[in-house]
């Protein structure tokens, strides 16, 4: 993602790369942040925080958890913002990220694809028609390196689906099966993860009733969607001094 999205900040005409960040011990550190390109940006890659923010107004976050927890406690102090794509966060830790937002603008989703979003902005339509009559399960595939399952966008599809539900999904959904399960719950909300290859990214829903099954599929090609999808969150933190936002807010989907 750092490389994808130092590739499209060279692309655009109104944004700029100010620093480029990595764990020290990344055979990145000291080299300049475009030489994957063959290209001189004059931007050395530092795992230095605040060296690396020094002239920034925004920092684009795609970590783990607890390094975007240890980012943003730096970027309060510089009044730096941020547009946070990390996933896998705890309830608590989404807490954290919230009480950030006092004193800086964010921008935080699961997923930064404009597709990704729309498609979003679908399932609450289907869901809100589809409410009786409909199974609903989520379906999500990914690359053999991810650590988190279901993933942070299939957790977000389903936080959607249930809300326009009037449900709860920390109590309606349903995150593993095995052996014999008994008949299914319609009240529930079912995820299924695979993992495996080079998968950038596969998410179905499908909404399952009698005679019929209606199935909304996004499918990621590139991680390139992110990276653009993240600069359109920057352009809209612009000017911005505080509060949290998510991509339906950079989309205008409300």
């Amino acid at each position: 993602m750092g490389h994808m999205l130092i590739e499209a900040i060279r692309a655009c005409a109104d944004c700029q790369l100010a620093g480029a960040l990595d764990v020290p011990s990344s055979p990145a550190i000291g080299n300049d942040s475009a030489a994957f390109l063959g290209l001189a940006s004059g931007v050395p890659v530092t795992a230095d925080l605040r060296t690396g923010l020094a002239q920034a107004q925004v920092l684009i976050d795609f970590t783990r958890p607890e390094g975007t927890l240890a980012h943003l406690k730096v970027c309060r102090e510089l009044g730096v913002n941020a547009v946070i794509g990390t996933t896998g966060f705890t309830s608590l830790q989404k807490d954290q990220v919230e009480a950030a937002a006092r004193d800086i603008a964010i921008v935080m989703a699961p997923n930064m694809s404009v597709g990704v979003n729309v498609t979003l902005k679908l399932l609450e339509m289907a869901a809100k028609s589809l409410s009786t009559g409909y199974d609903i399960e989520v379906i999500e595939a990914h690359h053999r390196h991810k650590v988190d399952a279901p993933s942070g966008t299939a957790l977000k599809m389903g936080e959607v689906i249930a809300r326009a539900l009037g449900r709860d999904l920390d109590k309606c959904g349903v995150f593993a099966r095995e052996g014999v399960t008994g008949e299914r719950d319609p009240q529930t909300i079912g995820f299924s993860s695979i993992r495996g290859g080079d998968i950038v990214g596969d998410h179905t829903v499908l909404f399952a009733g009698t005679g019929e099954r209606i199935e909304i599929t996004h499918k990621s090609a590139s991680r390139a969607t992110y990276a653009e999808g993240s600069l359109r969150a920057v352009r809209f933190l612009a000017g911005k001094r505080q509060g949290m936002f998510d991509m339906f807010d950079v989309l205008g989907l409300r």
